[in-house]
């Protein structure tokens, strides 16, 4: 039985407690917060589970094999190292870090140590990612174009990130999931309206082959989208996460590109078939994402969003914020 210990139980907290709960093989023994309202929903909820506001009491706890970390970013390096540090797996919010050399540092210290590390990009657990990822490595779309993410609502407003570092990790960790590629380069731009965080940005990442990729992000939106367009050389998907049935749709249509003999002009042949909506299954992707995390550590493989993972997805932010800050200058990954 792997024992699980988990600090923070605020806005996500409970969803980590819950589906670790549920999940066969796994226990969670003991929940850490600060705030002692949010410690008393956990006793009230969970009698079994024991309560503490010390995160050491988990940390160094000789009965507790996995640390979930679910609180603000800046927390998460210390928080890791010193699980890590005590031999125990870690399962973090994301995004994995707020920087480069600390994702590295956490990286390498689970190489060495024999650990697994999970970072919680729940929606490649999704129905929808899932059937985007086989249709894409079946070739259902052809060769890739273009990936285009919307992910707009009015607020959460974060108080110690930006709207990249909140809402993009998101798009990111779906994006380096289903492009095999790895992006050369980006350009942001964004600004910053009420906080003193940028609330709006928009990010455009440059891959080899000649596939782009274009993500908005913005807590200033007057309605809330979750839309993904992705295009390739023999058909295109719209995925919206909003909609009850038929998140995603694939649509035969595209381009076909002639060239005359002898004449200096191109034909163009737009072609429009079919629209079909692949079957979703409809399993909560956090439930799976847990069960996957301990399916790891009893089989001592690497889950799919591992610390090398969560490294990639910190590098593009990295990248993005440097752009940002030099007002869309591009800058090499």
């Amino acid at each position: 039985m792997i024992k699980v210990g988990v600090i923070g139980y605020g806005y996500w907290g409970p969803n980590i407690v819950r589906n670790f709960s549920n999940v066969e093989g796994c226990r969670v023994i003991r929940v850490c917060d600060r705030d002692s309202a949010a410690l008393a929903k956990v006793a009230a909820s969970y009698p079994g589970i024991q309560t503490t506001p010390d995160a050491d009491e988990i940390l160094c706890a000789t009965d507790i094999d996995v640390v979930a970390i679910v609180t603000p970013v800046s927390a998460h390096y210390p928080l890791c190292k010193q699980a890590l540090q005590n031999g125990k797996h870690v399962f973090v919010e994301k995004p994995f870090t707020s920087k480069v050399s600390e994702s590295e540092e956490l990286v390498e210290l689970a190489e060495r140590k024999k650990l697994k590390i999970m970072v919680d990009h729940t929606f490649l657990f999704t129905g929808s990612v899932r059937k985007m990822k086989e249709l894409i490595a079946n070739k259902k779309l052809g060769d890739l174009y273009y990936y285009d993410s919307v992910r707009v609502n009015l607020g959460l407003f974060q108080h110690d990130v930006n709207v990249i570092w909140d809402l993009a990790p998101h798009d990111l960790s779906i994006m380096d999931y289903l492009i095999d590629e790895k992006p050369e380069a980006v350009v942001a731009t964004g600004e910053r309206h009420l906080n003193g965080f940028e609330d709006i940005a928009y990010l455009t990442f440059y891959f080899p082959n000649n596939v782009i990729s274009h993500i908005h992000v913005n807590w200033l939106s007057p309605v809330k989208v979750r839309q993904t367009l992705i295009g390739g050389k023999k058909r295109m998907l719209v995925w919206n996460d909003l909609e009850a049935d038929e998140k995603v749709k694939v649509y035969d249509k595209g381009v076909d590109v002639e060239s005359k003999e002898g004449v200096y002009k191109l034909l163009l042949s737009y072609r429009s078939g079919d629209m079909w909506a692949p079957k979703i299954e409809p399993t909560e992707a956090l439930r799976l994402e847990a069960q996957h995390f301990i399916n790891c550590i009893n089989s001592d493989e690497t889950p799919m969003n591992d610390g090398q993972a969560g490294l990639r997805v910190v590098k593009l932010l990295e990248a993005a914020t440097q752009s940002l800050r030099n007002r869309g200058e591009m800058v090499y990954v």
